[in-house]
C-alpha cells in the first residue's frame, strides 16, 4: 500500500491561513490536478499534472518527518480526483489530525477524515452526498451573485453544527469586505474568512 502514489506538488509546515482553523499550525499536502479551474485560483500550478511529481505514500510520510506536527491538510487543485483513503489511512494510524479542502464535485470516502471544508463552485456544483459530510461550507464571495450562490448551498447543509464561512476572493478583498461585512449583520450564520497567510506573508 505504502507504493501507491499521488500527483503531489508541493508540502510544507505553515499556518493555516483560512477558515475555521485558521491560525494553527499545520502540515500542507497539495495534490496536482484540478477539474474545475476557477478563473481567480490562486494556485493555477497546481493545475497541471507532470510525471515527476507522483510521489508514494512512503514517500510523503517520510517527508513529513517533523515530530511537532499534529494537523495534516490535503488540498490542492481537487485532492478527491484520487482515492485517498490508502493515504489517509495510514495518517490517521500515525496519530495524525487529518483535514481536507475539495470542491465536493467527487466522492468523499470521510472513514479517516477528521474535518471537511467544501467550496463549492457554480461551474461544478458538489455531490450531493457530499453536503452530509462536511464540517464547514466556504464560499469564495468574487461578485454580489456570490451571496445567492451561498444561501443555495447552505440549504444543503445535512450536519447541524456545520460552519458557514463567507471569504473574498483575494484581488477584491478590499472592495468587497465591506459588502461581506453588511451581509454577514444581516444573516448572522454566516461569519468571514480572510487569507491571513497572504496578509501575514506566512510562507
Amino acid at each position: 500500500m505504502k507504493s501507491i502514489s499521488f500527483p503531489i506538488k508541493e508540502t510544507f509546515y505553515s499556518l493555516q491561513g483560512e477558515g475555521h482553523y485558521f491560525g494553527i499550525a499545520a502540515y500542507f499536502i497539495r495534490f496536482g490536478g484540478c477539474n474545475i479551474q476557477c478563473d481567480w485560483c490562486d494556485t493555477k500550478y497546481s493545475w497541471k499534472i507532470k510525471k515527476k511529481d507522483f510521489l508514494t505514500i512512503s514517500q510523503i510520510i517520510n517527508n513529513i518527518n517533523n515530530e511537532k506536527v499534529k494537523t495534516i491538510v490535503i488540498t490542492g487543485g481537487e485532492p478527491t480526483m484520487w482515492d485517498l483513503s490508502p493515504l489517509t489511512r495510514i495518517l490517521k494510524k500515525k496519530g495524525y489530525r487529518i483535514h481536507v479542502e475539495t470542491s465536493g464535485s467527487y466522492p468523499i470516502d470521510e472513514k479517516n477524515i477528521d474535518w471537511i471544508t467544501l467550496s463549492p463552485k457554480k461551474k461544478k456544483r458538489p455531490l450531493e452526498e457530499n453536503y452530509k459530510k462536511m464540517n464547514e461550507l466556504k464560499i469564495i464571495i468574487d461578485d454580489e451573485s456570490d451571496f445567492f450562490f451561498a444561501e443555495e448551498q447552505a440549504l444543503y447543509a445535512k450536519k447541524n453544527n456545520c460552519i458557514f464561512i463567507l471569504q473574498p476572493e483575494w484581488k477584491k478583498t478590499i472592495k468587497i469586505i465591506p459588502k461581506i461585512i453588511s451581509y454577514i449583520k444581516n444573516h448572522p450564520k454566516w461569519k468571514i474568512s480572510l487569507q491571513i497567510h497572504k496578509i501575514l506573508n506566512i510562507p
